[in-house]
């Protein structure tokens, strides 16, 4: 394997567990801590400011190193008739969908927080980040079978 393919794997895969395991972590501590009204708006609009952050240069990363990759290690024909290639786009639907749900979800505890409703954050972007979080977590279990030795 190339120097090359070997940096865009590891950058993939950094930025890949960085978005997953920001949007779990938004998930599972920060949408209880906006549901009880213990955080104050600014703390909440800040977290939600990096969370799009880091999804939308992921998103972006992910694209170019993923395109990389499955231009060197697939062909059309490989990608849409194996097991792997149906893994591999499995894998791209799945981060549409992460993209997807991070912005509604964000984008819908923003203007709840514009009204300075703070609980009512959680009740309309809650389950948008909790789908999010599920997303995230069935393409670490993806990427964990791509991994796998054939």
């Amino acid at each position: 394997m190339a120097l090359i393919d070997t940096a865009v794997q590891a950058v993939h895969l950094v930025f890949a567990g960085v978005w997953t395991g920001s949007v779990v972590f938004v998930a599972y501590a920060v949408l209880p801590t906006v549901a009880s009204g213990d955080a104050g708006v600014g703390v909440i609009e800040s977290l939600l400011a990096k969370l799009k952050l880091v999804s939308r240069a992921s998103a972006l990363v992910l694209l170019a190193t993923g395109g990389h990759m499955a231009g060197t290690l697939y062909t059309p024909e490989s990608l849409t008739g194996s097991p792997t290639g149906h893994a591999v786009l499995g894998m791209v639907a799945l981060w549409f969908l992460l993209a997807a749900l991070v912005e509604i979800g964000a984008s819908r505890m923003g203007d709840a927080l514009d009204d300075g409703k703070v609980r009512t954050a959680a009740e309309r972007g809650g389950t948008f980040m909790q789908g999010a979080a599920v997303v995230a977590v069935l393409l670490l279990v993806d990427a964990g079978y791509l991994a796998m030795p054939l």
